[in-house]
């Protein structure tokens, strides 16, 4: 089993566009620039980054949370891990705290950089700009 991945960011941005760019296609796929496709009903699929990831939504709490299964396309068939964006109204913003459960083992500091990488920092700029 690895070990919890566990992240706060904040956003000057409200908690409902710090959620619509997560769940919202359109906005997922401008700030992350690969194709997306998500589902905003609970149990409803999710992709991600041209089919990199995929996955569905396990529960959904408009601008408070999002959790969901998820899993990259290179992981063993069938393995999924759980992801949880948890909203939070702050004077600047939102603070945003992230789970991210049940990586493949010895993936973790890969994953740690990526969602810096590949969701924080291009987030940022897109709710910030």
């Amino acid at each position: 089993m690895s070990k919890i991945i566990r992240q706060t960011v904040t956003f000057k941005a409200s908690p409902h566009d710090v959620y619509e760019a997560l769940m919202d296609s359109k906005k997922h796929a401008a700030f992350t620039g690969g194709k997306a496709r998500i589902s905003r009903e609970v149990g409803g699929n999710i992709m991600a980054y041209d089919d990199y990831i995929t996955g569905k939504n396990v529960e959904l709490v408009p601008d408070k949370k999002i959790v969901q299964d998820w899993r990259a396309v290179d992981w063993p068939e069938g393995y999924f891990s759980r992801v949880t964006f948890n909203f939070t109204a702050i004077p600047e913003g939102t603070r945003l705290d992230f789970t991210h459960s049940d990586v493949p083992e010895g993936t973790e500091a890969e994953f740690t950089e990526g969602w810096i990488d590949n969701y924080w920092k291009p987030m940022k700029a897109f709710l910030e700009k």
